[in-house]
């Protein structure tokens, strides 16, 4: 029996074969999950859902992103689960917002591969998300990167222009707008622009804050500047917003 044999034989033997995903469970800092066509989660490792409620993984099999993260978010999440599943190309390495509450400043690197059926047909997706506080920050893609984006989150109400953040990574501003692209999926422009309306949700959510004190906490010009921008990624006025989130939380 040559190796390709005992390897298919040993996992055949496996009941229920996805029992050894459990393992995945104990991994620090990383969060694996398998999703089919429709991004429904087929199985999930449950230490990415510590902060909800949710105690075992048949509280997650069949639901979204959408049931657990803001819009903006899942809407980014699915967007990068069909170009993986339409192209057949795996992700690798995509720096972006961890999945957690909007405002949060940590940041994951994501890895996405299409997963086939035994005829060769796309059937879904797995992936596994590791925090950049976890990754030994060199001088890679990611370690240029994820100083100047922590700085972007934490410090949303300044001028954030290319050239400034091309500086903070030592990259000229072609050097450091073509990494930012690569790696995040997005340009520098609008990655600000998505960071501050997330900003803006959270605030819209948990303050009263008018419109207008909301657009200057989160670095909009005023407040015709953040409903465009909001209604833009988030298909939503502030106001509907943050009425239909407030009906929610009374429901």
């Amino acid at each position: 029996m040559d190796c390709a044999q005992q390897k298919k034989k040993f996992f055949s033997q496996l009941a229920p074969a996805e029992q050894i995903l459990r393992l995945l469970d104990h991994l620090p800092d990383v969060s694996f999950f398998v999703k089919d066509t429709k991004g429904r989660f087929m199985a999930h490792s449950l230490n990415k859902f510590q902060d909800q409620d949710i105690k075992t993984e048949d509280d997650v099999i069949g639901k979204t992103d959408h049931d657990f993260y803001a819009a903006s978010r899942a809407d980014t999440y699915r967007a990068d689960d069909e170009a993986v599943m339409a192209s057949g190309i795996p992700m690798v390495n995509r720096l972006e917002p961890a999945p957690e509450p909007l405002g949060s400043p940590r940041l994951v690197t994501t890895s996405k591969i299409p997963l086939r059926d035994k005829e060769g047909k796309i059937i879904g997706v797995a992936g596994f998300s590791r925090t950049v506080q976890a990754l030994d920050v060199g001088k890679d893609a990611v370690g240029c990167l994820a100083k100047v984006i922590e700085y972007l989150h934490r410090n949303i109400t300044e001028t954030l222009t290319s050239k400034k953040l091309a500086k903070m990574a030592g990259l000229s501003i072609s050097q450091f707008e073509r990494r930012f692209r690569d790696t995040c999926g997005t340009s520098p422009r609008q990655y600000v622009l998505r960071v501050r309306v997330d900003a803006s949700a959270r605030k819209l959510i948990g303050t009263e804050l008018t419109v207008s004190e909301i657009a200057q906490e989160c670095g909009f010009h005023d407040h015709a500047h953040l409903s465009r921008s909001f209604r833009k990624i988030l298909r939503q006025s502030p106001t509907e917003y943050r009425n239909s989130h407030r009906l929610a939380g009374s429901s």
